[in-house]
């Protein structure tokens, strides 16, 4: 598809795949790109490796997660998790309650995204691991791309908790992993699970470090995304 002359001032690509894109002789102005890069060239210049290694050194915690072997990495990478999402937790209740519930750029709340992360460990741990056929607590917020949810994993997607509900639920979840790669070895590492994280999904196994190894890059990566959006609310409310 070509789109040629054509003002796509303001425009959101949300959840696309971009794949192949070109972009020519545009005007490129206050843009901003969030996502799955590889291979992204900027006027001749590929700046993927300039992009990652800067989200490395903001977020070291990228680095650590990617050099994971050992039952024993998997349990300090846990830590890591616990004490950064720690830190998070109390930067977010230093703002209004009400701003955790708004969504900044159209981007989950901060609750929302507590609310996901219980899925992702309802998903990959509760049901994939533990072999639970519906984990899914009623709370839980699935990625917005599944169908159906509320019918497929009885999921109240429209419901608004207090942050106190959710964390209720998500320090049972948090502490469900701990039990998990407190006791890891390295056959349970390697130990394939049938069951699909959610109806839907592919059906093929995955090991036990890999399913952990999703948990805990959707823990990170959500996190960043968290961070980022609190020091908007942060900015805005500074100035009140």
């Amino acid at each position: 598809m070509d789109i040629a002359d054509t003002d796509l001032t303001g425009s959101t690509f949300r959840t696309c795949d971009l794949s192949g894109l070109k972009i020519a002789d545009s005007r490129l102005y206050d843009v901003s790109i969030s996502g799955d890069l590889a291979r992204f060239v900027v006027n001749d210049v590929d700046v993927t490796d300039f992009v990652e290694a800067e989200l490395d050194r903001r977020h070291p915690e990228r680095v650590q997660l990617r050099t994971m072997e050992t039952p024993a990495d998997f349990r300090a990478m846990w830590g890591t998790i616990e004490s950064l999402w720690a830190d998070t937790l109390a930067r977010a209740r230093r703002l209004p309650g009400e701003l955790l519930h708004e969504r900044v750029d159209g981007e989950w709340s901060f609750v929302e995204t507590l609310r996901h992360l219980v899925f992702a460990t309802d998903a990959w741990v509760s049901r994939t691991i533990l072999d639970q056929p519906m984990p899914y607590h009623r709370l839980a917020l699935p990625q917005t791309s599944y169908p159906d949810p509320e019918t497929l994993l009885g999921v109240d997607v429209g419901a608004r908790p207090a942050l106190d509900e959710v964390l209720e639920v998500r320090a049972d979840r948090m502490g469900l992993v701990r039990r998990i790669v407190d006791g890891l070895t390295d056959g349970e590492l390697s130990r394939p699970c049938r069951r699909s994280p959610a109806p839907g999904y592919p059906a093929e196994p995955h090991p036990v470090g890999k399913c952990l190894r999703v948990v805990m890059n959707e823990e990170c990566e959500h996190r960043r995304y968290a961070v980022r959006d609190l020091a908007a609310l942060e900015a805005r409310t500074s100035g009140r």
